[in-house]
């Protein structure tokens, strides 16, 4: 068992704040299926479920480009948001399968997998699935929205939603983020990383100037953090971090199911 020290504030390099809490891991095994059916309970569905699939699908080849020949949205070139999947890991890496929900081309679901996990990614665009399937081909990816998983009481060690559900409105990521908690085991982790502000940005165009059509839901930290807390999972570690060069402010939250 690995326990950080309760409430404990960490200033290091590069404007990152990282605010530790409480970490442990209990060890535990369990078999599951990678083919997550649609849901039979009730998800609101969002109104631009529809134009927000498009979108990715024709900002997908654009977006797999970007991260191949920049480096960014691949975490093995953030080293702070690579510490926070490294951290997720080693506390899931014995509790049984992990999903990647908003997996994109697979880059974060891939790295998981090298690391040893059972882990399987999901995303809204097929195009996307396309990506990350000619990519990472060693690695198991279906299509699937965040709101039509249908995910078994107690059957994941992790969850991730990894600069995947700020397009949720707001009404509608509660409701997702009780069904993650639902779905962890007594012990499991759920990490998510998102924009910080206030407010919505309506998008009309992205990576390469290519037409879309989403809402990016920005939260102050506070706020995601108490959604956590009333989806029924305790925060265990927050890291901020600062605007840069490619992006705006952003947080990333770390939860496990009590048990």
């Amino acid at each position: 068992m690995a326990t950080l020290v309760t409430g404990v504030t960490v200033r290091r390099g590069q404007g990152c704040t990282l605010h530790v809490f409480l970490r442990c891991t209990s060890p535990k095994t369990v078999a599951q299926s990678y083919c997550w059916p649609m849901h039979t309970h009730g998800i609101d569905r969002p109104a631009d479920l529809d134009v927000v699939r498009e979108s990715y699908d024709r900002v997908a080849d654009n977006y797999v480009h970007m991260v191949v020949t920049t480096g960014i949205g691949d975490i093995r070139c953030h080293p702070w948001l690579k510490a926070s999947i490294d951290a997720f890991a080693d506390s899931v890496s014995e509790l049984g399968p992990v999903l990647d929900v908003g997996c994109g081309p697979g880059t974060v679901t891939a790295y998981l997998a090298e690391r040893g996990l059972d882990v399987s990614g999901v995303d809204l665009s097929p195009r996307m699935i396309e990506n990350a399937r000619r990519l990472h081909p060693q690695c198991r990816f279906s299509v699937a929205s965040a709101t039509d998983l249908d995910l078994d009481e107690a059957s994941l060690g992790g969850v991730l939603g990894w600069w995947s559900l700020f397009n949720l409105p707001r009404d509608v990521l509660p409701q997702v983020l009780a069904m993650f908690a639902r779905a962890l085991k007594p012990g499991g982790h759920f990490i998510t990383a998102t924009h910080v502000g206030d407010g919505d940005l309506a998008r009309t165009e992205a990576y390469g100037g290519v037409p879309v059509r989403w809402t990016t839901h920005k939260w102050r930290p506070e706020q995601l953090v108490e959604l956590i807390e009333q989806a029924g999972l305790r925060p265990v570690a927050e890291l901020r971090l600062p605007a840069d060069e490619d992006t705006g402010p952003g947080v990333v939250v770390m939860a496990k199911r009590p048990g």
